[in-house]
């Protein structure tokens, strides 16, 4: 059988505990004030969470004081010490959510990833939590477990490293284009979104393309309703530049230059360059030396180099 700890009833309904410094904490009626199944000791006067997530927050913030007061007195790695640790984690899991809650939309991840790495950030939270400060906890733990996140957001989630300064202007401008787009029931323009963030048009641009660091995919995902197995590689939708183009257009800027040669220059550039001969064939076939040749090949040449970089 369990053994009460002797709590009292009060007039909402709950149970009364007295902690360590004698002072009186309210248990919700949810909550029991028994020992744990199988009378374990050292755990006596602490009241029993069986829902810890269930307990409301304002009844959390009461019942943690009592837990740290507890946990401060335990040492590290005995069952009490777990006992108490396990059940403030649990207890305080609305603020996780809470923190989570400013991040929906930054990102693609499902919302229990960002839970799960808030938790981290609450468990970091308790174990450096100091009641001598006389801080309250929500105040200490809050800030631990949003610098999870965003570490978390920083370190690991970019696909191209991008400044860290682009990396928190790329959530702050997630959080408000999502408030603005709430509100008028459209995507708000750059103004909006500069205005609302206190910063200007040109940083909110560049947060943007800064955000398309973030997600990557591999050229060899498929492509299609899953399962296909001949389903196309996103390498094939990519286009990529055809070298024929800048040819196309190098052609098509060198044809009046050539029109402007005599026919004597045309046919030595013809015989150099289409027939490959040598400059000592081409005098043979003009009757001309090959140094003569070489002269009009530097010419002709110079002359059409310099006309397609006036033209472009």
């Amino acid at each position: 059988m369990s053994r009460r700890s002797g709590g009292k009833r009060n007039p909402h309904g709950g149970k009364t505990v007295a902690n360590r410094r004698e002072k009186v904490i309210r248990v919700p009626t949810e909550v029991t004030t028994e020992t744990r199944a199988g009378g374990e000791t050292g755990t006596e006067d602490l009241p029993v969470l069986e829902s810890p997530r269930k307990v409301a927050p304002k009844d959390a913030r009461m019942l943690s004081k009592v837990f740290f007061d507890k946990l401060a007195a335990w040492e590290e790695g005995t069952h009490e010490y777990q006992y108490a640790r396990n059940t403030l984690i649990e207890m305080n899991m609305s603020l996780v959510r809470y923190a989570a809650g400013r991040f929906r939309g930054a990102r693609g991840d499902e919302m229990e990833d960002i839970v799960q790495v808030g938790t981290i950030g609450l468990i970091k939270a308790i174990d450096r939590f100091d009641l001598s400060r006389e801080v309250e906890f929500t105040s200490f733990a809050i800030p631990c477990i949003v610098g999870e996140i965003k570490r978390f957001f920083r370190d690991t989630s970019w696909a191209v490293h991008v400044p860290r300064r682009l990396q928190e202007a790329r959530l702050e401008l997630a959080k408000a284009t999502e408030e603005l787009s709430s509100r008028p029931g459209r995507a708000p323009s750059v103004a909006e979104l500069a205005s609302h963030m206190h910063v200007s048009e040109d940083e909110v641009i560049e947060a943007r393309i800064a955000s398309n660091g973030y997600n990557s995919a591999s050229l060899d995902a498929a492509v299609g309703p899953d399962g296909e197995d001949d389903a196309a590689a996103l390498a094939e939708f990519i286009g990529v530049e055809d070298p024929a183009l800048e040819l196309f257009e190098d052609f098509h800027t060198l044809a009046p230059l050539l029109v402007e040669l005599d026919d004597r220059s045309r046919r030595i550039l013809h015989l150099r360059f289409v027939e490959e001969m040598t400059q000592s064939e081409i005098g043979e076939e003009l009757g001309i030396s090959q140094m003569h040749v070489s002269r009009l090949l530097s010419r002709n040449l110079e002359h059409l180099r310099k006309g397609m970089l006036d033209q472009s």
